[in-house]
């Protein structure tokens, strides 16, 4: 039972040894740069304590990773997105510090922002055709995008941009707005304003949302992403462990804003960052009841740990532009017990089940809506009492896909459930499912939360799932 347990804590408690893992990059389409690069991405910590030292790439090497997974994007899947949604012209503009949130996924890994007005604009001639990558800028935005904004002939930005658009002549023109994905709305009012104004009368009927190919952009991982992720999720996974370092939680005195501001050294610690604060909450046998559905603005802070608790944390991190979400459970055993009270083993694995029915509802073309509707119906079936609320993961936290529930929208979500699931898709596996605690005398929830990767066919977590609760011997 605890073998799960002790293999991540011999992560963190390993002193000498590093656990190393290659990535392979793949070949990236006749670059004369590269042929194949191979990144190491180790990690290792000095003992579970208040020093921890996770091996993380260098920046040099996240730069040349994070350069490598966009070019092979835009020039392997971007024409394919395009073709998908019909669109064969995209225009992406934003001004410095306030970047469309597509935009900042394609800049390279040299640009912390767009520079003055930058103005992408991809083509798609047509199948077998090379697609045209071109930015109405004064710089070249990666090796991808040469910068085509002559000066002398086009004083105006808006007139370069006219030309390129004149030269194509496409069919339809995609810019970034949506009415229900956040993701797709980056153009902002004044820019469409100057959109509009420059373009010819002939070619505003061809304008349309490009809400279809931006979200494909954003939600779709390649291969090399992937295997990256797999990695990043274990890391995590292991930041948490020591997070809860049972050297450093002392009962009766540790409070659980003590373990959240340890994650977050941790990871600040590592040179990385947390995408949202981390909560570390509390059930135990008492007379106060944990309202789930409530706890997202009311939940308690700085609650003092003791035995016979069981803790809950909600923790992600991002590191080379992906993110992870995860929540994991640790029962901090009462003195004399030697094992985690089988009720809340019992409350576990029914929460293990209610994942399982949801990710077989997996389907191509199966709506958010769809999945969460048919989840919860299974779960009914089985006495189970599920609340689901699971996202897509990837260049955000909270990402652009097929939303299958929210907290406080169980019967489904216009616009985002609405969308249907696409293939090469990654998710936070996120949700809860109620069991009475007889010796408490109250109803807990197994709030679980797991990252995963739906290939189209299959459903896999990237780094495996918890299983069992994790037990926490202190003194």
């Amino acid at each position: 039972m605890l073998a799960n347990f002790y293999r991540l804590i011999s992560k963190c408690r390993k002193i000498k040894q590093n656990h190393t893992k290659c990535i392979y990059l793949p070949k990236i389409f006749q670059m004369r740069q590269f042929i194949v690069l191979v990144f190491i991405l180790s990690f290792a910590t000095a003992g579970m304590s208040q020093q921890t030292s996770f091996k993380i790439m260098t920046q040099e090497q996240r730069s040349v990773w994070v350069d490598s997974m966009l070019e092979y994007r835009i020039e392997n899947m971007l024409p394919d997105l395009m073709r998908r949604s019909g669109i064969d012209m995209w225009i992406i503009i934003s001004r410095e510090y306030n970047e469309d949130p597509v935009m900042k996924t394609m800049l390279p890994s040299s640009w912390l922002s767009a520079r003055r007005r930058t103005i992408m604009v991809f083509y798609d001639p047509g199948e077998g055709k090379k697609l045209e990558k071109i930015a109405i800028a004064r710089y070249d935005v990666g090796r991808l995008l040469k910068g085509e904004w002559n000066l002398d002939v086009y004083p105006d930005q808006w007139e370069a941009l006219v030309n390129v658009v004149k030269k194509y002549n496409p069919n339809k023109i995609g810019i970034n707005t949506s009415e229900h994905f956040g993701h797709a709305d980056g153009l902002v009012a004044t820019e469409k304003e100057h959109l509009l104004r420059a373009l010819p009368q002939e070619f505003h009927p061809k304008i349309v949302s490009a809400e279809n190919l931006a979200i494909g952009w954003l939600e779709t991982r390649s291969n090399m992403e992937i295997e990256f992720y797999k990695e990043l999720c274990a890391l995590s996974r292991s930041i948490i462990m020591c997070g809860f370092d049972p050297k450093f939680i002392k009962t009766g005195k540790t409070t659980t804003d003590d373990i959240v501001w340890r994650l977050r050294q941790l990871v600040t610690d590592m040179g990385l960052d947390a995408w949202f604060h981390p909560t570390v909450s509390v059930q135990r046998e008492d007379k106060t009841n944990f309202d789930h559905l409530r706890s997202f603005s009311g939940r308690p802070k700085g609650q003092v740990i003791q035995h016979g608790d069981l803790l809950h944390v909600d923790f992600g991190i991002t590191y080379n532009r992906l993110n992870t979400d995860q929540q994991q459970h640790f029962y901090v055993l009462k003195p004399g017990e030697k094992d985690i009270p089988p009720s809340i083993q019992k409350a576990f694995a029914t929460a293990n089940r209610l994942q399982d029915i949801l990710t077989d509802q997996f389907a191509l073309s199966r709506s958010g809506n769809e999945i969460l509707a048919q989840a919860l119906s299974k779960a009914k079936e089985e006495g189970i009492t599920a609340s689901i609320y699971t996202h897509p993961i990837g260049f955000h936290g909270h990402a652009a896909g097929p939303t299958i529930g929210m907290w406080d929208q169980q019967g489904g979500v216009k616009g985002p459930g609405d969308y249907i699931v696409y293939p090469n898709t990654a998710y936070s596996i996120e949700l809860n499912a109620a069991s009475e605690i007889p010796e408490w005398g109250k109803v807990i929830r197994i709030m679980l939360e797991e990252d995963g990767y739906y290939d189209g066919k299959t459903f896999s977590y990237l780094a495996g799932r918890q299983l069992k609760v994790y037990p926490l011997w202190l003194k």
